[in-house]
């Protein structure tokens, strides 16, 4: 019997969007794609979401990879507002899932500084039986722990919870802990599969 659902928050409980978040600055389309491209390839994120790298750092390593659009990326990370918006389903999927009995949290791996400047979209929070911040236990996804870590934190059986992500790495993570998981990619196709695992019928 499955009696918890497990969300993750960026793309799934909220709609998240890096490159658009770098367009909204304004900047011509080929200094976009280099700072899109400086950011996102630079294999220091998993250390900024632990919360074991400092803005400065993370901002550095970004510089490194391209030092032609230092004063952009500098411009970008200043202010992480914009980055995310409420997902207009979230708050009644979660409510609807309670409503059942159901225990409903949350397993992110936003960084701290990602979350208070974002704080306006997660009004789910308020919603949710709890959850767990990656950078509060220096764990991200798909790292084992981190699910363990959910599982202990709450008193959790692993057979007995839902996992969705927008991550297959994630999913697969989930899955091999033996937990039951859906991958998200549209609201409608996600809520018709745990329906089906919940034995509803719409």
């Amino acid at each position: 019997m499955i009696d918890t659902v497990i969300f993750d928050v960026g793309n799934v409980l909220t709609r998240f969007g890096w490159q658009e978040f770098i367009r909204s600055f304004g900047y011509p389309e080929d200094i976009c794609v280099r700072v899109g491209n400086a950011t996102i390839e630079s294999p220091y994120w998993k250390e900024y979401d632990r919360g074991v790298m400092s803005n400065d750092e993370i901002v550095n390593s970004f510089i490194s990879l391209d030092k032609g659009v230092e004063k952009e990326i500098r411009e970008t990370m200043e202010n992480f507002k914009g980055i995310l918006t409420p997902a207009d389903y979230a708050i009644p999927w979660i409510e609807s899932l309670k409503s059942m009995g159901l225990r409903v949290l949350f397993l992110s791996n936003f960084s701290e500084r990602a979350c208070n400047e974002c704080r306006d979209a997660l009004g789910f929070l308020d919603h949710v039986d709890g959850g767990i911040f990656s950078y509060r236990v220096k764990l991200i996804k798909p790292d084992p722990a981190i699910y363990k870590c959910i599982v202990d934190t709450y008193g959790l059986v692993p057979d007995r919870c839902v996992f969705i992500d927008d991550l297959e790495e994630n999913i697969k993570a989930a899955g091999d802990y033996g937990m039951h998981t859906i991958l998200f990619r549209d609201y409608e196709t996600a809520n018709e599969k745990l329906c089906s695992l919940l034995n509803i019928t719409k």
